[in-house]
């Protein structure tokens, strides 16, 4: 007996349906570094700033994107890969730029974009050069977080320094990578804010 037109209509865009589903993937995860706590430890001499400008981060092109990465350096300690199904909800340069701002805001310092300064003010520019989960065997791993901060007034160089923190990851998955970098961005900011308290900041 041959199938009415109709019902074999809904037969085939049933099979297209049906195709569609099981050619999808798993659903990726997005991770961020979570909610802004009160710091931890307060910065002794706090910086001889009212009002500080700091500028996006800087750093390599894969650190502008959404996807996680890690290293095993057991095996590969030069190829950096990326988690199939795990993602930043935001590039890690943005997410780093944005909590390093909400830490020197907390401490006290006004901080302006650069698109709200003006001219002749103190300015923070951070170039990252890693930001990586790091595993040293198959089960046990931590992040890293490296960056180099120069802080300029006019066009003159202040000082610039070089900062680097790890810490252990809670799990070897991406979601112990995510809670070390978070907390390793977090002590870098506690750094950057007693470097900011050495300086000297000459007027114009």
């Amino acid at each position: 007996m041959p199938i009415p037109r109709n019902l074999s209509a809904l037969i085939l865009a049933a099979a297209f349906l049906l195709g569609g589903c099981a050619s999808r993937g798993p659903v990726p995860t997005f991770y961020d570094f979570g909610p802004v706590a009160p710091m931890a430890t307060v910065p002794a001499s706090s910086p001889p700033l009212p009002v500080l400008v700091i500028a996006d981060a800087n750093g390599p092109s894969w650190l502008d994107s959404q996807r996680m990465y890690y290293r095993l350096l057991y095996a590969d300690a030069q190829q950096s890969r990326p988690y199939a199904y795990n993602r930043w909800n935001t590039p890690p340069l943005q997410l780093l730029s944005q909590r390093l701002k909400t830490r020197v805001a907390q401490s006290g310092v006004k901080v302006l974009s650069t698109t709200d300064a003006a001219a002749g003010m103190p300015l923070l520019r951070i170039d990252v050069d890693d930001f990586s989960q790091n595993f040293d065997t198959q089960t046990h791993s931590s992040g890293h977080v490296s960056l180099r901060a120069s802080l300029f007034r006019g066009h003159r160089l202040i000082d610039q320094k070089t900062f680097s923190r790890s810490g252990p990851a809670g799990s070897a998955d991406a979601q112990g990578g995510a809670q070390a970098l978070a907390a390793a961005s977090d002590a870098i900011a506690t750094d950057l804010l007693v470097w900011l308290g050495t300086l000297t900041i000459p007027k114009e």
